[in-house]
């Protein structure tokens, strides 16, 4: 699962910063340099040639899928800290009484002799695949840009915003994702580096254990 998770997390990070809709030219090699997210000082970065030869219902995808990977991202990095700062949910996880602090921080939580309990971690990939495939998505097809996921519901004055600030906005959940997506991989590969002894005292967290 950790190899997995890894795997995922560089699949994403290498589409991070190869750019969602503002504007095009003629030719294949700066077809989306004018795109949301191209910026000092990388630019238009595609190492990989993801957007080699692609036309913009490609690049739409993986703009969905770095803007998805972004979003998780900043989910598990806020986990992290605020887990590792000591503040877990009250009550138990199980009716055996084991309560949510009991357990460990970061991976161990879902692999290791002290993980939850394998049909707690069910109950979580199945609640995850639910949203996938029926929530976080453009149900009523009203998106204005991949990854608007609001549906005609959910608003929070986005309607009342100019252009320039939309395009500002979104700019900043596409950096902060890129961001959340290198944080959550340092925090998991210093956790691996503690399993040989190399235990580094990190900012803000301190050290993984």
């Amino acid at each position: 699962m950790y190899k997995l998770a890894i795997a995922a997390l560089l699949a994403g990070s290498a589409a991070a910063f190869a750019p969602a809709q503002v504007g095009q030219s003629s030719t294949a090699l700066n077809a989306f340099e004018g795109e949301l997210g191209v910026q000092p000082p990388l630019g238009f970065f595609d190492p990989l040639g993801l957007l080699a030869d692609a036309d913009q219902e490609r690049f739409d995808r993986l703009r969905y899928v770095e803007l998805k990977h972004g979003r998780i991202c900043q989910l598990a990095f806020l986990g992290q800290i605020i887990t590792r700062a000591g503040i877990h949910l009250p009550g138990d996880i199980d009716y055996s009484g084991d309560s949510f602090d009991s357990f460990p921080n970061g991976l161990a939580a879902i692999n290791g002799p002290n993980a939850i309990p394998q049909e707690g971690l069910l109950q979580m990939v199945f609640f995850v695949g639910l949203l996938e495939i029926f929530v976080m998505k453009d149900v009523t097809g009203e998106a204005e840009f991949p990854g608007d996921f609001r549906n005609g519901a959910l608003d929070f004055g986005w309607d009342t915003f100019d252009e320039e600030t939309k395009l500002q906005k979104r700019g900043i959940e596409l950096n902060n994702g890129r961001a959340a997506m290198m944080g959550i991989l340092g925090l998991m590969v210093h956790e691996k580096l503690n399993e040989i002894g190399m235990v580094a005292d990190l900012p803000i967290i301190g050290a993984l254990q």
